[in-house]
Parts: C-alpha cells; structure tokens; sequence
C-alpha cells in the first residue's frame, strides 16, 4: 500500500518536473506574440476615461479568458485528432502576424492620411462615450481571440511528441500565464500617469522627489506605449519568421551563416510583405474591376 502511494508521488513529481521544463520552452516560444499582444492591448486598453480604464480592462480580460475556454478544447481535440492541421493553423497564423507587422512598417513609412479626427470624450452624451467603449472593448477582445490562437497553437507545437496530459497542463498554463500577466501588465501601465499625479498632489513642496518621479511617470506612459508598438512589431516579425524557419523546410536551412535570429527577423520581414503586397494588388484589382 505505502509502496503504491510513493510510486504515486513519484509519477507525479515526474509529470510536474516535465510540464515545468515544456512550460519554459513554450514560454520561451510565445514570449514574443505575448510582447505583441501586451503592446496591442495597452493600446486598445488606453484612451478612456480614469475612472474607466481598470472597468474595461476587466471586461477585455474577461472576454480573452472565455477565448482561452474555446480555443483550447478545439486545440486539444486538433492535436489528437488531426495533428497535422496545427501545422497548417501555425502556418496560416505566421503569414497573419507576418502581414501585421509589414503593414506596421509600411504605415509608419507611408502613413495614411486621416480625414476625420478622432472624437473627444467631453463632446460625446454619456450614452456615445458607453457605446465608443463597447466597440473598443470588442474590437479588443477579436484582436485577443486572434492572438490567442496562436499562442496556444505555438504552444502545443512545442509539446507535440509529449503524452496528451503533459499538453494539457503545459498549454494551459501558458493560455491562463497569457491573460493574467498580459491584462495585468497592461492595467499596471494604463495606470502609471494616474499614479504619478498621485505623487504630484502628495505634498505641496515644489521639485521634491515625488513630484520628479510622478512628473516622469506622467511623461513617460506616451513613450512606454509607442516603444511597446515598436517592439511589437519587432515581435510580429520574429514570430512569424521562427514558424516558417520550423515548419518549412525550405526555410530552415536559409543562410546558415547568419545568426538565426536575424534570419528569422528577414524571413518574417520578406514573408510580410509580399503578403502586403499582394492583399493591396488584390484589393486594387477587386476595385478597378467590380462596379
């Protein structure tokens, strides 16, 4: 009986070591849609009201955990059922986050010109402000959905030869990681000018400590957004150039001689843009030739 009972502990102790080992590895693997993701929804998540920010910040992570609910039992019954569609779903994914990010950059390069300013919150009825949010709050929650995917379907391919529970545990803890530490992460930033105020207002001495610190955390949100952007699409690109770097074997053996993370950047870089370009030609044609 107790020799049962330690064998018991020993399996245990066993499949815990293994899932902590995958999860490093899958977490290694994701951290950079985690980047993008964390950029993409700081993004979304700002702009609102004070009193409002942590309210659809909490909404957001709501949404992205009932994404984590459907996608992960899909995932699993994919990989047992039909292995080799995460791979094409991986695939598929890269050539998305790749287009992501070349249109970033093209972006920036070739910015589009914006006719119609964005509203500001003291013009808008109670009732316009509540409905401007339901939309970001959707649109935030799609984009998460999407982002979701792909990490869990990263994870999972960094488990594939391991024993159906060991997926299991180690792709789940890497969706439940994802939207934890990503939404609070976020809320921490969105809320970093509000605290500095917080120093400002603590005492009435001009130039003191707390306001130096305060007025730089309130200087500083703008620019931890835009670096957080540019490091996503950083993210993006590397990402995507990794799946087609593992997953293609015309890839994989490209420039041996350059550090592989440069090449997965170019892969990535080149991939995105010839997608670009084609969705752009596509779309220009569609509208040249349909009335």
């Amino acid at each position: 009986m107790a020799s049962g009972i330690f064998a018991l502990l020993d399996d245990i102790a066993t499949l815990m070591d293994d899932v902590a080992m995958m999860s490093k590895v899958a977490g290694k693997k994701t951290a950079g849609i985690l980047g993008d993701d964390l950029a993409v929804n700081a993004e979304k998540a700002s702009g609102f009201m004070s009193s409002r920010e942590l309210p659809v910040i909490w909404e957001i992570t709501k949404g992205s955990f009932l994404n984590k609910v459907i996608i992960l039992p899909l995932a699993f019954l994919l990989s047992a059922f039909l292995p080799s569609a995460v791979t094409v779903i991986l695939i598929i994914g890269g050539l998305y986050l790749a287009y992501e990010g070349a249109e970033k950059i093209y972006e920036f390069i070739f910015p589009h010109a914006h006719h119609k300013d964005t509203p500001k919150l003291e013009k808008l009825s109670k009732e316009e402000v509540l409905s401007l949010e339901k939309e970001k709050i959707k649109s935030a929650i799609l984009t998460d959905f999407i982002l979701s995917v792909e990490i869990i379907i990263i994870a999972l391919g960094t488990v594939g030869d391991q024993p159906l529970l060991t997926k299991i545990l180690v792709v789940t803890i890497i969706a439940l990681v994802a939207t934890v530490g990503v939404y609070g992460i976020v809320a921490l930033i969105i809320r970093m000018d509000e605290f500095g105020a917080k120093l400002i207002d603590m005492n009435d001495k001009e130039n003191s400590i707390s306001d130096k610190i305060g007025g730089f955390l309130v200087s500083a949100l703008p620019k931890v957004i835009k670096s957080l952007s540019v490091i996503g699409t950083i993210a993006l690109l590397l990402v995507s150039g990794g799946i087609f770097a593992h997953n293609l074997h015309f890839f994989h053996d490209l420039f041996p001689n350059l550090p592989g993370i440069l090449v997965e950047f170019l892969i990535g870089l080149v991939v995105g843009f010839l997608v670009l370009f084609t969705i752009k030609l596509g779309t220009t044609l569609w509208k040249k030739f349909t009335p």
